[in-house]
């Protein structure tokens, strides 16, 4: 008899597994998540010891090895592998360090739109007649304007700097984060679990926060994977118009700025930063479709 229990406790088990399991369960079978998840990590773990990793400090020049190729090509040198820049600053180091700056303005202007985008967008959910028209209306303004003229126009009053950078990238991200936390807060709104919350005593600032919102946070975090991919690109792009992070900090849209006058001479110095700006944006991507499948119930795949 203790067996059969035992039994039928496991079985229970299998069928219903944990959330966590549940999770990497629908995330792990998308291959190319997996993969862009593992890539990823070794950027954020090269960019966390950068220190330690990096063979040389990205700011040092060696003005005997300027414009040196990779160790395998010809004329360069076991000494830089992936060659020096066009003041001779190792390539290699800088990607690592630029990979810091990338990912802290990532980081830090999804949380910057992330945060007031929700509270606004709960607010317009909450207060159709009276705030919600107006702040989509100030929404819908702010994305009739290209997205990244409008960063340009933020960093051009505000002075470029890397704090200016992530102002400008958290300002033309927080439209996107508003309207959707708005548009899932009014699904939820008329579900049953909100009226009987109501009708328990709770107020608005439970409703919003601790009942509505934990209902909302799946399309979110997906949301704020695509974002945080965005604000890299966001961010090269500042940096490559020389308003962005200024020199001699290593970022990758700032190196590609740099070098494009030698991109016929010296392929290495354009190649690199825009190669890492390209494999570090699509395995966010490829994150955040893992996610999607991972914690969307619609396409939650049987098991």
């Amino acid at each position: 008899m203790t067996t059969q229990v035992q039994m039928s406790a496991e079985d229970k088990a299998l069928a219903y597994p944990s959330p966590l399991k549940e999770f990497w369960q629908g995330f792990s079978y998308n291959k190319g998540a997996v993969m862009g998840l593992v890539f990823l990590a070794v950027v954020v773990v090269a960019a966390l010891f950068a220190p330690w990793v990096a063979p040389y400090n990205p700011i040092d020049q060696y003005r005997d090895f300027m414009l040196t190729p990779p160790s395998w090509a010809d004329g360069g040198t076991a000494k830089f592998l992936l060659g020096t820049d066009e003041i001779g600053r190792d390539m290699l180091s800088r990607l690592i360090y630029g990979a810091r700056l990338s990912l802290l303005i990532g980081l830090s202007a999804v949380l910057s739109s992330l945060i007031p985008g929700i509270i606004l967008g709960l607010l317009a959910a909450f207060y159709p007649k009276v705030l919600g028209p107006l702040i989509m209306r100030v929404m819908d303004v702010m994305m009739a304007l290209p997205s990244l003229l409008l960063a340009i126009a933020i960093v051009a009053i505000l002075g470029p700097s890397m704090l200016n950078t992530i102002i400008a990238i958290s300002v033309v991200s927080l439209p996107g984060y508003v309207r959707l936390v708005r548009a899932s807060a009014m699904t939820e709104l008329n579900r049953d679990y909100v009226t009987a919350a109501r009708v328990a005593g709770a107020g608005t600032l439970r409703l919003m926060f601790v009942t509505v919102l934990p209902n909302c946070m799946a399309p979110l975090i997906v949301h704020a994977t695509m974002s945080f991919s965005s604000a890299i690109l966001d961010a090269a792009a500042l940096g490559f118009l020389g308003m962005g992070v200024q020199p001699p900090s290593a970022e990758w849209g700032a190196m590609l700025s740099s070098a494009r006058d030698y991109i016929e001479r010296a392929w290495w110095v354009v190649s690199w930063p825009g190669l890492t700006i390209l494999l570090s944006v699509l395995a966010i991507n490829l994150i955040g479709d893992g996610l999607r499948d991972a914690l969307d119930p619609k396409l939650k795949r049987a098991a």
